[in-house]
């Protein structure tokens, strides 16, 4: 499966958790999704391909358990040794195998990692864990992240794209040429009757620039680039990392700069009776 081949090693796991923006504002698009469709008390979400568990443990306050799966041992093993709530757990095993009583989960969910599973066995097994009425999420956002400082954002971005650009020879095959397609095809796929499709929702955070460039280097293109040709790649960081403060005239790679990031996904409920 192709989530192993792309988040397997420990140093990836560890830029996951250092590097990757946390999704308050889509956990909070969910639950408030998911408080209109079926409004009690909620016992256990699963969060499918969870990597360290960034957007697991903001589950935590909306359930009685959370339990985060990956098929990377390396970001199960991050995700464990973190400070996590203690309604959270995590268990190593596949996306289409996920191991939970049919009808027993009443919230799935797959943050920026559904592009990598087997799409349709995994909307099978999503269907088979999930309650009637249970929710179904699936989100991702685009790879051309937008950056804002002062009155330069339109130079910033030019050297944004130069880097992105750098990276699409390096794309995987199986995501084609648009993430967002394959997550269209999937919510068209989707055989709930009450679903609906998010195009756009940005989140914004201040990061420092150097965190930017790392956020960056956790994207499937760059860790391909970076298996290939090592030093090829840390010259395309540290090329980008030079343009960008030199437009900004600073010299610190921690001058914080403001970074958008534009989710889109789908929302979808399992009808109550079938």
């Amino acid at each position: 499966m192709m989530l192993k081949l792309v988040s397997e090693g420990k140093d990836h796991a560890a830029s996951y958790l250092q590097y990757r923006v946390t999704p308050h504002e889509i956990i909070s698009k969910i639950m408030s999704y998911m408080e209109q469709k079926t409004p009690r008390q909620y016992k256990l979400a699963v969060d499918v391909g969870c990597g360290p568990g960034k957007g697991t443990v903001l589950l935590a306050p909306y359930f009685t358990r959370v339990v985060g799966t990956d098929i990377s041992q390396a970001m199960v093993e991050r995700a464990l040794a973190k400070n996590n709530p203690p309604n959270i757990s995590y268990r190593h095993c596949p996306a289409e195998e996920i191991p939970f009583a049919s009808g027993e989960v009443d919230l799935v969910t797959a943050m920026t990692a559904a592009h990598w599973f087997d799409r349709p066995r995994f909307l099978q097994e999503a269907d088979r864990i999930l309650r009637p009425g249970g929710c179904l999420a699936l989100l991702s956002y685009t790879m051309d992240m937008i950056l804002e400082y002062r009155d330069i954002s339109n130079v910033l971005n030019d050297i944004c794209r130069e880097f992105y650009a750098a990276l699409l020879p390096y794309r995987s095959s199986y995501l084609g040429p648009s993430s967002r397609k394959v997550y269209f095809d999937m919510f068209n796929s989707c055989s709930y009757p009450d679903k609906e499709w998010t195009e756009c929702h940005p989140v914004r955070r201040a990061l420092p620039v150097s965190g930017f460039i790392g956020m960056v280097e956790t994207f499937s293109s760059y860790q391909q680039l970076k298996q290939k040709d090592p030093s090829e790649a840390d010259n395309l960081s540290n090329r980008i990392l030079t343009k960008l403060l030199t437009a900004m005239n600073v010299s610190c790679p921690d001058t914080e700069v403001m970074v958008i990031v534009n989710y889109f996904g789908m929302l979808a409920c399992k009808p109550s009776s079938e």
